[in-house]
């Protein structure tokens, strides 16, 4: 099983659970995170991630792949695996266009360098949203949560009954220089609106989440930490 704590860093987090009938698909490390929830998979990391995630699915029955949010590290293969498995996709009202087309060489180029280099690197191709989810809406047990700022569409699944946490890029556990576990917001040239994801890290505080599993880096186990994070961040 996986170690308590925010210094929790491992290179083979296998199939065990993190949270009940929750798992972590496999990576080297916990750099861009796809989660399985019962027969459902949240998020779809990159369009070069086909194979842990094709690994991680063999043999299991899927009903639904499920996006926090429309950045191209989240819906990679989101195409691959709906089509494959015959299976809809779902993602926020607010991120729906950003799914189902592809950004043109205009919009490209309004973006930060550094984002757009990675959107034509990992991003997989459009696909339609078969399910549009909305704030207070039910998936694989969690409650969707709406947390714009990252994206306009972004969300939080969370689930009421053991107060888990899966958060998207709201927050990140990861030091993208050493790899180790650092609590941060997601850097301001991949936001939307930076103020906006403060305001909803703030609303990620106010569930008092038990768990939080964030889509870069490992687990935060440590909620007294997370919270002095967010007392600890800019005012709007």
């Amino acid at each position: 099983m996986l170690q308590k704590g925010t210094e929790e860093r491992t290179t083979s987090e296998s199939a065990d659970e993190i949270a009940s009938e929750v798992t972590r698909v496999p990576e080297w490390a916990p750099m861009i995170n796809v989660y399985l929830v019962d027969d459902v998979l949240v998020d779809a990391g990159r369009r070069w991630d086909r194979k842990r995630i094709t690994r991680a699915i063999e043999g299991r029955d899927l009903s639904l792949v499920a996006l926090t949010h429309v950045h191209a590290d989240h819906q990679g293969m989101a195409h691959d695996v709906c089509v494959s498995r015959g299976i809809p996709l779902a993602c926020h009202a607010a991120d729906v266009e950003r799914m189902e087309r592809a950004p043109t060489p205009e919009e490209l180029k309004q973006v930060h360098p550094i984002a757009r280099l990675v959107t034509k690197a990992w991003q997989g191709p459009p696909h339609p949203v078969g399910r549009v989810l909305e704030e207070g809406d039910a998936v694989a047990g969690f409650r969707v949560v709406h947390t714009p700022g990252h994206t306009a569409g972004s969300v939080v699944y969370f689930r009421e009954a053991d107060r888990v946490a899966i958060a998207g890029d709201v927050i990140r556990n990861l030091n993208y220089a050493t790899l180790r576990p650092k609590l941060a917001e997601p850097p301001s040239f991949f936001n939307e609106d930076s103020a906006e994801n403060r305001r909803s890290i703030r609303k990620l505080a106010e569930l008092d989440p038990s768990l939080i599993l964030p889509g870069h880096g490992a687990a935060v186990r440590d909620i007294d930490e997370f919270k002095r994070f967010v007392d600890g961040l800019p005012a709007d």
